[in-house]
């Protein structure tokens, strides 16, 4: 069976950056599945996947332009007073705060402290990126109905969740 759009596809990747460090890797939790063609993955890694079957392996190399994770937005980091923050707040480097604000609810990074200011990046952590990766297709499956209503995989392609 071929990867197509609404094909549940289970595979096993290591990604890796372009000084050639493991970033993430499937070994730990089991293969990565999802349902191709509807925006569970990055559009670069979807469109490559497109016509593959089980079995194939390969690697890939995707460029934040070319369906990675973008281009560092700039506008996506700013300084903010460290008093915004609750005095108790434990702040370091790395510490990944929900945002709300009038453009809606997201997710940003502490990147960067001092005494008065926090600097946060709401960016992808992948942003600006070029992502190297080396695939392997474990199974092929057409998704049932309610795994395309709720848009994502059921274990073991249960339907009545």
């Amino acid at each position: 069976m071929k990867i197509e759009k609404n094909k549940v596809v289970s595979m096993h990747y290591v990604l890796r950056d372009m000084a050639g460090e493991v970033v993430d890797q499937s070994e730990t939790d089991g293969p990565l599945s999802f349902i191709q063609g509807i925006g569970n993955i990055i559009p670069g890694l979807e469109r490559v996947l497109e016509g593959k079957s089980i079995g194939d392996k390969f690697k890939i190399t995707i460029t934040p332009e070319d369906g990675g994770y973008g281009a560092i937005q700039p506008e996506l980091i700013g300084k903010v007073p460290r008093s915004n923050f609750d005095e108790n707040e434990n702040l370091e480097l790395g510490l990944v705060f929900e945002v709300n604000n009038e453009q809606g609810q997201y997710l940003a990074r502490v990147v960067e402290l001092d005494e008065t200011h926090v600097t946060l990046d709401a960016n992808h952590p992948m942003a600006g990126q070029i992502l190297n990766f080396e695939i392997e297709v474990v199974s092929v499956r057409d998704a049932n109905l309610t795994e395309l209503a709720h848009g994502h995989v059921h274990p073991n392609g249960e339907s009545d969740h």
